[in-house]
């Protein structure tokens, strides 16, 4: 950790699920104090044991020690009362990709985080800061922080200030990233899909229109763009470790800014997310797997 170097020493993170543990290992493996929120004791359980058990995994990878193990595990501490979050100079929002959802949680941030050079950052991929950051009364300490899945694993973070967010959070925001999270930071547009997903999203739902169409079977489709192109993952796998649900609602968002057709989600994604078959996280996307 960075001794007070961004000015940050107690991070919150809102939401336990696949990114906001992973979020959350992150932080703590770098040494800072994590205070993790959830709404109900059932899913803060859920998000603790999945941060055990990935940091168990780095262990046996020697990825990480076993003291360094116990001591990220003793720097976590999960909570079901917001207001535990009070004292934080970061607060990360990685809740489910709805959008009311998020401002209501920011409208309560707003409240929850005293200090007033705390950052509120959003986790989001595809909701547009500008809306997020003005359900504050300090829309410029309100800021973009992206992830990527599994957060543990990938470098990225982008970087998504909106029209108001201050200079100065940009560099703080980015100098956690990169200096104390050891990751490499991109400058996004606050823009509706930002950088990544504004390229990769189109291309997933190709792949699953042309799975829908019966033009080729989802094991064709994922090994030509793995064989033929170079891809680590092919597109529908990729979709599945995303979640489908996570790639139907960055389509609706990019749908809803720019009208384009190829944003559409087609409707077996539809389908698909109505039926809760959203990919590798429950068991059952485009393909089946053993253990969620």
């Amino acid at each position: 950790m960075l001794d007070g170097a961004e000015g940050i020493r107690r991070v919150g993170v809102v939401g336990s699920g696949m990114m906001g543990s992973g979020i959350a290992e992150v932080c703590a493996r770098a040494g800072y104090k994590v205070s993790v929120y959830d709404l109900t004791p059932e899913s803060a359980e859920a998000g603790l044991e999945r941060i055990q058990r990935s940091l168990l995994r780095a262990e046996r990878a020697g990825k990480v020690t076993t003291e360094a193990r116990m001591s990220a595990l003793g720097r976590i501490n999960v909570h079901t009362d917001l207001w535990r979050l009070e004292g934080s100079d970061l607060v990360i929002e990685a809740a489910t990709e709805n959008e009311q959802l998020k401002l209501e949680i920011f409208r309560k941030l707003d409240e929850v985080v005293t200090s007033t050079d705390a950052i509120l950052a959003s986790n989001t991929s595809s909701i547009p800061i500008m809306n997020i950051a003005m359900a504050t009364s300090r829309p410029e300490h309100v800021i973009g922080v992206h992830f990527f899945n599994p957060a543990t694993i990938l470098d990225l973070v982008e970087i998504v200030p909106s029209l108001l967010t201050a200079p100065k959070v940009i560099d703080r925001a980015s100098i956690f990233v990169t200096a104390a999270l050891s990751k490499t930071v991109i400058r996004a547009p606050d823009r509706a899909g930002f950088i990544v997903n504004f390229l990769i999203v189109p291309y997933l739902l190709a792949a699953i229109r042309m799975y829908e169409s019966g033009f080729a079977a989802a094991e064709d489709v994922d090994r030509g763009m793995v064989l033929g192109c170079g891809h680590p993952m092919g597109p529908l796998r990729l979709a599945d470790l995303i979640g489908l649900d996570t790639v139907s609602a960055i389509a609706h968002a990019m749908y809803l800014e720019h009208k384009e057709p190829l944003y559409s989600s087609p409707p077996l994604l539809q389908r698909m997310v109505s039926a809760g078959l959203v990919g590798r996280k429950v068991g059952r996307g485009f393909y089946a797997y053993p253990e969620p």
